[in-house]
């Protein structure tokens, strides 16, 4: 049955929109007056996407983990309630607000009903990571989809939550950040030019804060283009060179052993190093496949190294923890706790508290940095400030002690 995409409004005049069947035109504009919603445009979803949505989705966004985190759990708990997949799936594509993801589930359920198996029809869509996909099909081959699901649902609601506490917790400064340099600039090109020309006129030797301050204000208001295009030169470079395999290298050591953000960033990657591991062994995934999962979630080179060749010592029969403790990348906890999960048969189990014990850490070091973070900028602003109201006043005093 014909896939339609419509937009229009409801009964209290709010606009909506989204996907539904029918067999044509007048029988699906019968259909949704019938649910009290009157459209305003009705497209067949290929004439849509060949249309309307092709170069939305040449650059389409990728899909917040939350939203597939929430259809995810809605998936689970419809295949829990006895609903075939491809009502299901129906039934899923016609509540999600997101049309993005609402499109994916709707071509993946024509897939689904034309025989392709679940987990290639979300392949198929390439907004799904590779590690839905294969615990998709783990679930499949095992018929344990709907609890698989649910493991899923949790695993993209607790990495949301972590980039949001990321988020949320480096807002205020990079806000305070931007502000601080704005009004800076502000400052130095259009406020303290005029006080430094008012103090060029008093006629007398001035001191050397003051003369530092008259010198530095007439170099950025009369060069301040040339500054502006010398840091865009310095951002395009900087880009250009970490593109090159030396400096992505480099760029991927500062990202894990900077002091501060190289600690937090190694807290995140081992954290869901660990969970994802954990979920996919306890989905039935093989530890091999399951390394090779996960080393394709990250991009920091030192880490796809790393676990390219633990990959390989454990292809050659080797456990775990041992190219692991002997990369040295992820923090020694982790090899030791590997070790012992080896050992007792509890490797799933040992993984998920090692990923609980460093999302902990995760939110200790953002306290710590926060706490850091604050009094430094205030330090930085308090200097910078302070070294104006000198270089402003101290020629002030100059002229009023001769005065009197």
């Amino acid at each position: 049955m014909p896939l339609f995409e419509y937009s229009g409004f409801n009964a209290s005049g709010k606009k909506v929109s989204g996907f539904i069947e029918g067999p044509g035109r007048n029988a699906v504009v019968q259909k949704l007056r019938s649910q009290g919603i009157f459209p305003s445009s009705l497209r067949e979803e290929r004439e849509a996407h060949s249309k309307k949505f092709a170069l939305r989705e040449m650059f389409r966004r990728k899909v917040p983990t939350l939203q597939t985190a929430t259809a995810t759990r809605q998936l689970a708990i419809l295949l829990g309630a006895g609903l075939p997949l491809d009502e299901a799936l129906k039934s899923l594509g016609e509540q999600l607000d997101h049309p993005v993801l609402a499109r994916a589930i709707n071509r993946a359920r024509q897939d689904v009903i034309s025989g392709v198996a679940f987990h290639q029809a979300l392949e198929n869509q390439r907004i799904f990571p590779r590690l839905f996909t294969s615990m998709v099909q783990v679930g499949e081959n095992t018929g344990r989809l709907e609890q698989v699901l649910g493991s899923l649902a949790d695993f993209l609601e607790g990495q949301a939550q972590l980039r949001s506490k990321v988020q949320a917790t480096l807002a205020y400064p990079i806000l305070m950040t931007l502000i601080g340099a704005f009004v800076l600039a502000f400052l130095f090109v259009y406020v303290i030019p005029k006080v430094t020309r008012m103090l060029a006129d008093l006629g007398q030797t001035l001191p050397l804060p003051t003369r530092l301050l008259i010198g530095l204000t007439n170099f950025i208001s009369t060069y301040w283009w040339g500054i502006a295009i010398a840091l865009a030169l310095a951002g395009y470079g900087l880009f250009h060179f970490a593109k090159t395999a030396r400096g992505k290298a480099l760029m991927d050591r500062i990202a894990l052993r900077a002091p501060l953000f190289g600690k937090l960033n190694l807290y995140i990657a081992t954290s869901r190093f660990a969970r994802t591991l954990a979920i996919l062994l306890r989905g039935g995934v093989s530890l091999l496949t399951a390394l090779e999962i996960v080393r394709n979630l990250f991009r920091n080179g030192l880490l796809i190294n790393t676990l390219e060749t633990t990959l390989v010592s454990v292809r050659e029969g080797e456990g775990l923890a041992g190219p692991l403790r002997q990369a040295g990348v992820f923090p020694p906890i982790v090899a030791q706790m590997v070790a012992i999960g080896e050992k007792s048969g509890e490797l799933e189990g040992v993984l998920f508290k090692v990923a609980e014990a460093h999302e902990q850490q995760v939110g200790m070091t953002l306290t710590t940095m926060l706490s850091l973070l604050e009094p430094l900028m205030i330090l930085v602003m308090g200097v910078v400030v302070g070294f104006v109201v000198i270089a402003v006043l101290l020629p002030i005093f100059q002229a009023s002690q001769g005065i009197g």
